[in-house]
C-alpha cells in the first residue's frame, strides 16, 4: 500500500485524530514536524494510548485487561507481518514502521510497559516500587522506549542519541508522575520510590488522602523535590539530543523539551502541591511555544536546513 492510498491517508487521518483529542503537550510539538514524520508519529501514538486504554480500563478485572491486551498485540503482530486489517492504527502503523525503519521489538516493549501496572501490587494494596532503580526500569518501557522510537523518525546517525533519547524520555516521564501523584495514589498507584517515602516516615495511605484541605509536610515536600531534581539532571540530556536528530526534528524535539520543562517549572513553583489542583501549561503558552517552533522550522528552511 502506498503513502498516496486513500486507505492509508485515512488510517493516518484517524490517528491525527487521536492524538490532537489526547496528547495534550506532545500534539503541539507534532505540529513541527514535516507532514510524513508527524504522520508517522500520531500512528505511534494512537497505537501506545489503545494500549493504555486497554491496560486502564477499570470496569474489568486485571486479569481481562492483560488478556485483552495479549489478544490486541496478537492481532498488531498478524497486521504487522502483512495480514489484513481493519484498524486504522495498524494499517498506519505498519507504513510508518516500515518507512522509518523501527523496530518491532521496541513496539513491543511499550505494550509491555502498560502491562507492568497490572502487575500484582506488592503490598496488597498499591503498584509500588522500592527503590528509584526499580522505578526507573517502569519508565523505561513506558517513556524511554518511547524517546527510542522517536528518534527514529526524527533520523539520527550518531550512537549517542540513543541513550540521550532514553533519558529524555525518563524527564518526561518524571514529570508526569509528578504532576498525577494524588491522581495516581487514588487509583492504587504509587510511583514514589518506598525507600524515599519510608525515610521521610510517609505512608502510602497519605498521599491518596492529601487534597487542599491537607497541605502537604515537609518530609512529602522533600521527596517530591527529589524527584524533580532527577527530571532537572534528565532534562540536560534533552537538549544534548538536540543537535543529533535531522535538522527538520530539532524544532518539535524543543517544543516538547520545552512544554514539559515548563510544567516541571510549575510544579516547583507552586512548592510541589500537586494534591490541591491538577498543574498544567496553559494552551497560551503551549502556542506561544509552538509559534516559536515554528519559527525554528522556517528558518530552517530558508537556510536549507529542511
Amino acid at each position: 500500500m502506498s503513502p498516496s492510498s486513500p486507505d492509508l491517508a485515512a488510517a493516518y487521518r484517524a490517528c491525527t485524530q487521536i492524538a490532537r483529542r489526547e496528547a495534550k503537550n506532545f500534539y503541539y510539538a507534532f505540529l513541527a514536524l514535516p507532514k510524513p514524520k508527524r504522520d508517522a508519529i500520531c500512528a505511534v501514538y494512537a497505537f501506545m494510548r489503545h494500549a493504555d486504554d486497554l491496560s486502564d480500563d477499570e470496569s474489568r478485572s486485571r486479569e481481562q485487561r492483560r488478556a485483552d491486551l495479549d489478544t490486541w498485540l496478537a492481532s498488531w503482530h498478524s497486521a504487522a507481518a502483512g495480514q489484513r486489517t481493519s484498524d486504522p492504527v495498524f494499517v498506519a502503523l505498519s507504513d510508518a514502521r516500515r518507512r522509518f525503519d523501527i523496530p518491532p521489538e521496541l513496539l513491543d516493549h511499550l505494550v509491555r510497559g502498560t502491562a507492568m501496572d497490572l502487575e500484582s501490587p506488592a503490598n496488597g494494596a498499591y503498584d509500588t516500587y522500592e527503590t528509584f532503580n526499580d522505578l526507573r526500569r517502569y519508565c523505561y518501557y513506558v517513556a524511554s522506549v518511547v524517546g527510542l522510537v522517536c528518534i527514529r523518525i526524527f533520523g539520527y546517525s550518531d550512537p549517542r542519541a540513543e541513550a540521550l533519547a532514553e533519558e529524555t524520555g525518563l524527564a518526561f516521564q518524571l514529570t508526569n508522575i509528578l504532576r498525577d501523584v494524588g491522581e495516581d495514589a487514588a487509583r492504587g498507584r504509587i510511583y514514589l520510590p518506598l525507600d524515599e517515602l519510608r525515610q521521610h516516615g510517609i505512608r502510602t495511605e497519605e498521599l491518596a488522602a492529601l487534597n487542599n484541605s491537607k497541605p502537604i509536610t515537609p518530609g512529602q515536600r522533600a521527596v517530591l523535590e527529589s524527584l524533580a531534581m532527577r527530571a532537572e539532571h534528565f532534562y540536560r540530556s534533552g537538549r544534548q539530543l538536540l543537535p543529533l536528530i535531522a535538522a527538520d526534528s530539532r524544532p518539535a524535539l524543543w517544543v516538547l523539551i520545552t512544554i514539559y520543562h515548563d510544567l516541571l517549572h510549575r510544579i516547583q513553583d507552586r512548592d510541589y502541591d500537586v494534591f490541591s489542583k491538577r498543574v498544567t501549561v496553559p494552551v497560551s503558552m503551549r502556542v506561544a511555544i509552538l509559534l516559536r517552533g515554528l519559527v525554528q522550522v522556517l528558518r530552517n528552511r530558508l537556510l536549507g536546513r529542511a
